[in-house]
């Protein structure tokens, strides 16, 4: 009992174990150097967008208040090189617009379509042949759609509709399939991050495999969804190349849909060669309005993802 008692009453070592140094190995160092890796991958993707959106505001914005934000955003004239020039930008706004409208409303319901049979119903067989389809369509470039539309669409449309060919038509339709694999592939993972048991719990209760797929497993990945019709819309918004190839680059506000239009990054990109002065200043205006369209679009992405959570 003696033994026990003064055992019980001797103080625990523990100064000396918290005085103690940690043990400093080569695993830890690893950590450490990873975490710091990380980290300044981290800072040099803040950095650099911020100095993109500093350039580009500090060069921009100048501009537009040169030329007046009102005059520049709802003008119609757009002629730089004119002894009196006119920097109005609004038929760039719309024609960005209708080719962006138009290229949702005919790849958003294919692509979440063609998201749900991926996902619900197509047999394994057949998915090992589509899933490699649709990711083939991500990494097509730019060029070869729009090498595609000039050789192929353009002369559909221009025998169905009239015109030239080179229309809102003719882009809306590529700008369509290329964004399918945006809204095919972040769609199809929604509807797979569902839990099993909404979709068994449907069938439980005596609904069809059809009804339980679109009016609970689909609702349920709506967050996902409209994720993907954001990013889509901004691809179709940034799009450059194959716009610039296909929509007939007209500066002015289109009539019908047979009718060429110009959009903002096709407006950049044809005369930012020989810019110079106000003019050269007034393209990076153009990006400025287009830079705070794609900021809108990630902001109302993440406030739909903020309240799916």
């Amino acid at each position: 009992m003696k033994n026990a008692a003064e055992t019980l009453s001797t103080p625990l070592p523990l100064a000396a174990d918290r005085s103690r140094k940690p043990h400093f190995s080569v695993r830890t160092f690893r950590e450490y150097f990873m975490q710091g890796v990380f980290l300044l991958s981290a800072c040099i993707s803040i950095l650099c967008v911020a100095v993109i959106c500093f350039y580009m505001f500090a060069k921009g914005c100048p501009a537009i208040a040169k030329i007046g934000v009102f005059e520049f955003l709802t003008g119609t004239d757009w002629f730089p090189t004119n002894t009196v020039a006119s920097y109005g930008i609004f038929p760039m706004i719309v024609g960005s617009i209708y080719v962006t409208a138009g290229a949702i409303i005919i790849g958003v319901p294919t692509g979440l379509l063609t998201a749900v049979f991926l996902s619900k119903f197509c047999p394994k067989k057949l998915y090992k042949i589509v899933l490699p389809a649709v990711n083939l369509l991500a990494g097509i470039p730019s060029i070869v759609y729009g090498f595609f539309g000039l050789v192929v669409v353009v002369p559909i449309v221009r025998s169905l509709f009239g015109g030239n060919g080179n229309s809102i038509i003719t882009a809306s339709f590529i700008l369509g399939i290329m964004i399918l694999p945006t809204v095919i592939g972040m769609s199809e993972s929604s509807l797979n991050a569902v839990p099993k048991e909404y979709y068994e719990g449907s069938l439980a209760l005596g609904a069809t495999h059809e009804r339980s797929v679109m009016r609970v497993v689909f609702p349920a990945a709506k967050s996902g969804i409209c994720a993907a019709i954001v990013l889509a819309v901004g691809r179709a918004v940034g799009e450059t190349m194959a716009v610039v190839m296909i929509a007939g680059n007209q500066a002015r506000l289109p009539d019908s849909l047979t009718d060429g239009v110009r959009t903002l990054t096709a407006n950049i990109v044809l005369e930012m060669g020989y810019a110079s002065g106000l003019h050269y200043d007034a393209l990076l205006g153009t990006g400025v309005v287009l830079f705070v369209f794609i900021l809108l679009l990630n902001v109302l992405l993440s406030v739909i993802t903020r309240k799916s959570h």
